[in-house]
């Protein structure tokens, strides 16, 4: 198999040759290599006539996924059909390495993130941050917040904006910004070091065997994964002295769970702005990214030119993030698409959706469950 490294690739003429993304429109999310075109990889394995037709034999192509493992058989299927492929070593990690090897940490760059926060992005980005922390009553005087970065772009946009708002001063509170290693390799964990410094961000490390907890796990690894995140976070941040723990869950995340649960669950359900810990006394868990929407996010990380972690899971390639309900990001992929899809015919889909869950009328509910209990509308007729 014909392999090249990004090193290598940045040598090469960049019109000899066809950069070729091949990871499904969630990864692409989190951002692509400059000049690349998205061809998922279902279109190389149903459609490669169609495919062809996007190619030239007369350009190298390489062609990459997130790790550069899935990329290998797509490189040799392309050799198959006449062309000269290329699997990039190491995939978008080792772009995204490189791309930080490059860059100097600076007094300035971080100033100049945290001014974009201020200026740029304020009305889209920390305006509806504040809001949601203020309509949910998410901090409160004297709390001590573990904001968990994950490495992904929704966590480390969260910690830059907790530092914006401690400065302001209105409530007293503090923060310890952790991270927890469950078994990352070397390269996924020095891009969440590397990045926290670059953002000013002072990260507090502390590691877990969950990757190899779960490793022989095949019903449900994610599901299991996710519990087991939390659980040694409220552990970890209990035992630093937090009260509560901040997760990055976004406004697209909770009006994709709403439709998922109804879709899929056959319930009607939302990803709460906060609950409190069943399992630690004393402890919540808050989102204050929930009223922030995932493109204005997308748009901060690329006007900073920032690179993240989509996932380090060593399962799939294909995780954006581990969800607590077990859905697969197929799904999410699927529910995301079907939104933008009715968004089409209905601008205000997005809002209704999210509405739905805060104008429940209980009168024309044939069934609901209070603490447990399942209550059913025949008891008041």
């Amino acid at each position: 198999m014909k392999e090249i490294s990004v090193k290598e690739l940045e040598r090469e003429d960049k019109d000899s040759y066809i950069l070729v993304d091949i990871r499904d429109e969630g990864s692409v999310l989190y951002g692509m290599m400059p000049n690349a075109i998205s061809i998922p990889t279902e279109q190389f394995e149903n459609n490669m006539e169609e495919v062809s037709l996007k190619l030239s034999k007369d350009k190298k192509i390489i062609v990459y996924c997130q790790r550069g493992e899935n990329s290998i058989k797509i490189a040799e299927r392309l050799n198959d059909f006449g062309f000269d492929a290329y699997n990039l070593k190491g995939g978008f990690n080792s772009f995204l390495l490189e791309s930080l090897s490059k860059e100097e940490e600076s007094e300035e760059y971080k100033k100049s993130v945290e001014e974009s926060i201020r200026k740029k992005f304020h009305k889209s980005i920390f305006s509806p941050f504040a809001k949601g922390c203020k309509n949910y009553e998410l901090i409160q005087e004297g709390d001590h917040i573990a904001v968990c970065i994950s490495g992904g772009k929704d966590s480390m946009l969260m910690a830059k904006l907790f530092q914006e708002i401690q400065k302001h001063k209105k409530v007293s509170f503090d923060l310890t910004f952790l991270v927890m290693d469950p078994g990352y390799n070397e390269q996924n964990r020095a891009l969440i070091e590397s990045n926290a410094k670059k953002l000013g961000i002072p990260i507090t490390i502390f590691e877990s065997d969950i990757f190899d907890a779960v490793d022989t796990v095949e019903k449900s690894p994610c599901y299991l994964c996710a519990r087991m995140r939390r659980g040694y976070l409220y552990s970890k941040a209990k035992e630093l002295g937090c009260n509560k723990i901040a997760l990055g869950h976004h406004y697209d995340d909770v009006i994709e769970t709403i439709l998922m649960a109804m879709l899929h669950g056959g319930q009607i359900q939302t990803m709460m702005p906060k609950l409190h810990s069943t399992n630690f006394e004393g402890m919540e868990l808050i989102r204050p990214l929930y009223l922030v929407r995932e493109e204005n996010i997308c748009k901060w990380r690329d006007y900073n030119n920032l690179h993240f972690l989509q996932c380090a899971c060593h399962f799939t390639e294909t995780c954006s993030t581990c969800h607590e309900d077990g859905t697969t990001s197929s799904k999410r992929l699927e529910t995301k698409k079907l939104i933008a899809k009715l968004k089409e015919n209905n601008p205000y889909i997005e809002g209704n959706i999210f509405k739905s869950v805060e104008n429940v009328n209980l009168s024309t509910v044939i069934a609901y469950k209070k603490d447990g209990v399942k209550h059913n509308f025949l008891e008041e007729y």
